[in-house]
């Protein structure tokens, strides 16, 4: 039987430690991310048109949390860690900007708030930006000077500004 010391040293030489990769290589993952693409996105059924000529069609609906499920990861952030592995970045990157682009089209389809929800999660921002300066510079306003004028016939009468007591 073999020493204690020695089985360490041969499970610690074994086991780098972790999980083996579920991908050993960015080739593999792709694959599976068009087979994904290809296959395993659900559909959502939509009605189309109006009155009579209305149909139903199945609209795939591709999501992050899909995608993660059907690659075989427990969670998104596990996806998002093997975009930060060398040689994996640009898949990883690829599959999410394809889903960040079926939630785009899906802003000219009607409801969109799924959509935008969707999008604000990814970075999207929704705000409107009011730049109250002139090229970052204050704006500086003259003092304002009120005349009141009589309605009896006399001159007007100078107040003085109103910005000062």
């Amino acid at each position: 039987m073999e020493p204690a010391r020695d089985l360490k040293a041969k499970a610690a030489e074994h086991n780098k430690g972790g999980r083996p990769p579920m991908f050993e290589t960015a080739e593999a993952l792709q694959a599976s991310v068009d087979e994904y693409f290809q296959w395993g996105v659900r559909t959502k059924p939509v009605v189309v048109g109006k009155g009579d000529n209305q149909t139903v069609v199945d609209v795939p609906i591709p999501t992050i949390s899909g995608l993660c499920y059907f690659l075989g990861f427990e969670s998104r952030q596990s996806f998002y860690d093997y975009g930060e592995k060398p040689g994996f970045t640009y898949t990883v990157k690829r599959a999410r900007l394809f889903i960040e682009q079926e939630y785009e089209m899906q802003l000219n389809a009607g409801n969109t708030v799924g959509a935008i929800f969707a999008l604000k999660n990814m970075g999207w921002i929704d705000k409107v930006a009011n730049d109250h300066t002139t090229n970052g510079e204050s704006i500086n306003t003259a003092p304002t000077k009120i005349v009141f004028k009589s309605f009896s016939g006399s001159e007007p009468s100078d107040v003085g500004d109103i910005d000062k007591p």
